[in-house]
């Protein structure tokens, strides 16, 4: 039998190994998680332009967010037990607002916007989801009443800057003079919004892991997200699909489902968790070139600019890494 003693100094000994973990391992999760994240959600664009020929995108969410809800409770129950969808405390109210702002709103918002943009959809929206980082240092100012580090907020406009080279090849002026889907692009920019609110709400949620988040918003979510689309059914708004629109979707949703709405959005939480919102909601600027490497797959060969535009997002990332970390160590020797 171990004394008090010697369990006293089983758990110091313990404190002390997971004290010398290095932090530079768990930070490197973080930004894989955050990669991998992005990468998957920048794929789920080019996908939706074809489902949202055959479907609108209210009944189209409601089928995603339905097949990756049961995914995470099955996985939920696995991993934390019987138990895991208590409240321990937390507020029930605020995530299901949470939820139905970062599912219902994102989704709807989003994927309308697409649809109404027409062909150039899956590349308008992509765009658009590059301006979250600047919508994520607003909310936290807001939120924390604090500014972000200078260079932070120099890197995020690094960043913004590479991928308007991508999208516009380099040809700014052009751009500006195109004709715009101004109700597409304004629909796409709230439901952006709705993702960042969401993503930095996860912080306030101290008792619940990552998974448990997750599940529970996403399935009070669902009570919004449904309750929109019986709603749009009874009104006439939106048609009940036909079985051959939902066999023509069901490719989509094999896609849109367990991978963009189930892996995606598992570890975009898990790496917000660990490298806060701030800093993960930098790596949304890889989406929009995950979009456009996924259309030239189809023959649309980069130019010199677009390829100098993805450089430049990516040493934006890197860059900002480095500094938040150093600026972690600064701030940890000066409280020591």
């Amino acid at each position: 039998m171990n004394s008090p003693t010697g369990s006293s100094l089983t758990s110091a000994c313990r404190d002390a190994l997971q004290a010398n973990v290095p932090k530079h391992d768990r930070y490197a999760k973080g930004v894989a998680f955050c990669v991998g994240a992005t990468v998957l959600l920048g794929i789920m664009f080019p996908v939706m332009t074809n489902a949202l020929t055959h479907i609108d995108p209210f009944t189209f969410t409601s089928l995603r967010y339905l097949i990756a809800g049961l995914a995470f409770l099955v996985l939920l129950r696995i991993k934390e037990g019987k138990d895991a969808l208590r409240a321990d405390g937390e507020s029930l109210a605020l995530a299901w607002l949470l939820g139905s702002i970062g599912f219902c709103g994102f989704g709807s918002f989003v994927f309308l916007g697409q649809q109404l943009a027409g062909p150039q959809g899956a590349l308008t929206a992509s765009i658009m989801m590059a301006t979250q980082p600047m919508m994520g240092v607003i909310v936290n100012a807001i939120v924390h009443k604090s500014l972000p580090p200078v260079l932070s907020m120099l890197f995020i406009l690094m960043s913004f800057t590479g991928v308007s080279l991508v999208v516009t090849k380099g040809d700014l002026g052009a751009a500006l003079h195109e004709p715009q889907h101004y109700a597409a692009n304004v629909l796409i920019l709230v439901g952006a919004l709705c993702w960042v609110i969401y993503t930095f709400s996860a912080s306030r949620f101290k008792r619940w892991s990552a998974l448990k988040y997750t599940t529970l918003t996403i399935w009070l979510g669902l009570t919004t997200i449904f309750g929109v689309n019986a709603l749009l059914f009874a009104l006439g708004v939106v048609p009940v699909p036909s079985a051959s629109q939902l066999a023509a979707i069901a490719p989509h949703l094999l896609y849109m489902g367990p991978v963009a709405g189930f892996v995606a959005i598992l570890l975009w939480n898990m790496g917000n968790r660990i490298l806060t919102p701030l800093n993960g909601v930098l790596f949304m600027d890889v989406l929009p070139v995950t979009a456009f490497t996924v259309s030239s797959l189809t023959g649309v060969i980069p130019q010199h600019a677009q390829i100098a535009g993805a450089g430049v997002t990516c040493l934006a990332l890197v860059l900002n890494n480095v500094f938040v970390r150093r600026r972690a160590k600064r701030h940890q020797r000066a409280t020591a």
